[in-house]
């Protein structure tokens, strides 16, 4: 399982850089999206912030509109750069880096991830959200934005894969296999709580934002 994992992994890193140039356009095509990066003015994102995979930055600069400093963190230089020619604020630092394998070298007030969450292996979640919890400060909180399961309309389903994979097609023909895992809210409400974390999951259409805070013996 780990060996695919791998290299499920570093296709879906591929599909991404190979991608950055197309990576945008279901912001301009679907308004929900456009709705849901301005739900960030009703989140509570406030301090220093930790952006996992900020891709080429549609959150990053609201992001620092409401931060003390924002870190953002993506795998891909072409994603970051255009991110960092996105962003004009001196207080966001961008930081490329493996998220399976980075970890925080400080502690931030915000953990803040959109449409991330999806892409981690079912295997690897336990490690990723102890990795967010080390990452928070006392009294932080992680902030997430992700595609619930109505969103399986708009995906290529891929059938007998040890890990929920869809097909992503790109402009130049490619095809590349990416992890979606499509969580239900109530049920990772429910996992969230299993692990001791605090958890407020707002369902929308095909999305859902989130607010959780640790257990109580990370921070």
């Amino acid at each position: 399982m780990e060996m695919d994992d791998d290299a499920l992994l570093a296709e879906q890193l591929a599909y991404y850089r190979a991608g950055a140039a197309e990576y945008d356009r279901p912001y301009t095509r679907h308004q929900e999206l456009r709705d849901l990066l301005a739900t960030v003015d009703d989140l509570p994102i406030a301090g220093d912030v930790l952006e996992l995979a900020c891709g080429t930055g549609q959150w990053t600069p609201r992001l620092a509109a409401r931060a003390r400093s924002v870190t953002a963190v993506d795998a891909a230089p072409e994603t970051l750069a255009l991110a960092r020619a996105r962003t004009a604020s001196p207080a966001v630092r961008f930081v490329r880096a493996d998220l399976f394998a980075w970890r925080p070298p400080r502690r931030y007030d915000t953990v803040f991830f959109a449409f991330w969450l999806s892409h981690v292996p079912p295997a690897r979640l336990p490690a990723f959200w102890n990795t967010v919890a080390a990452a928070l400060a006392p009294g932080g909180r992680a902030v997430f934005v992700d595609d619930g399961p109505a969103a399986a309309a708009d995906e290529e389903l891929l059938a007998r894969h040890p890990v929920p994979t869809v097909l992503r097609r790109l402009d130049d023909g490619s095809r590349h296999r990416v992890v979606k895992v499509l969580h239900d809210p109530r049920t990772l409400t429910r996992d969230l709580t299993a692990q001791g974390w605090s958890v407020r999951i707002r369902p929308l259409a095909n999305t859902f934002t989130g607010i959780a805070e640790p257990p109580a013996a990370t921070v």
